[in-house]
């Protein structure tokens, strides 16, 4: 029996997939909804033969890869950040990308990502979000803290902004207009700081039960906060 391999290209709304063999011949094609059923469907004569399915590691890739893998199909992501020195191959349509997908596969060329553990993906995407909340919670604070230099010539530290109170920052300034701003911010300061801290009691429930998140915390420098994004991009 002939070996093949598969391309599958992911959008939001649909897969196409790409079956070829060993010799470079286009076995199959199909363009499917993104429902795991008649994906399976359609790959399922093939699965004896087929030696590794590549998908392609887009913004919705974890209910694919993990209900191939959890069939027990040879599943790879592919990197399209990696694919730049290949894209003369490449085609512009979606039946092409697949099959693109599928001859990097089978020359033995297709860069791929690590599949994150399917149990520690969802802490792993918290940290992330904890990153944009105090990339959020940072901008409102230098936004305080200059506001308050235009208006006084003085400086605030970030340490000070993140603990003022709502009632404390008004009382900063007289005019309405920035009474109004600077209380917000401190208010949004308050809730994000809220956010984060509740991120991270989550995160480190988890992290407390890794061997190689002890392990980090053993380095010089490493704290509870740089242990937990060390883990997270391990």
């Amino acid at each position: 029996m002939k070996k093949v391999v598969a391309g599958i290209d992911l959008h939001g709304n649909n897969v196409v997939i790409g079956i070829m063999d060993q010799d470079g011949k286009r076995v199959a094609h199909q363009k499917l909804e993104c429902d795991l059923k008649k994906i399976l469907q359609f790959l399922r004569p093939y699965k004896k033969q087929l030696e590794k399915v590549a998908v392609e590691s887009t913004f919705n890739w974890y209910w694919l890869v993990d209900g191939l893998r959890a069939r027990n199909y040879p599943v790879v992501l592919a990197n399209p950040a990696k694919m730049d020195q290949y894209s003369g191959i490449k085609h512009a349509d979606d039946k092409n990308d697949a099959f693109f997908l599928a001859e990097l596969l089978r020359l033995g060329i297709l860069p791929t990502g690590h599949i994150y553990d399917e149990e520690l993906r969802p802490v792993r995407d918290l940290l992330r979000r904890r990153m944009g909340l105090v990339h959020q919670r940072t901008a409102l604070m230098l936004s305080f803290k200059s506001l308050f230099a235009r208006t006084t010539g003085q400086a605030l530290s970030l340490q000070r902004v993140k603990t003022v109170t709502v009632a404390e920052a008004q009382e900063l300034y007289q005019h309405p207009a920035n009474q109004l701003i600077a209380g917000l911010q401190a208010q949004h300061v308050a809730e994000l700081t809220k956010s984060i801290k509740k991120i991270e009691d989550v995160v480190l429930k988890v992290a407390q039960r890794l061997p190689y998140y002890v392990k980090l915390k053993t380095l010089p420098g490493v704290g509870i906060i740089l242990g937990l994004t060390r883990m997270a991009l391990r």
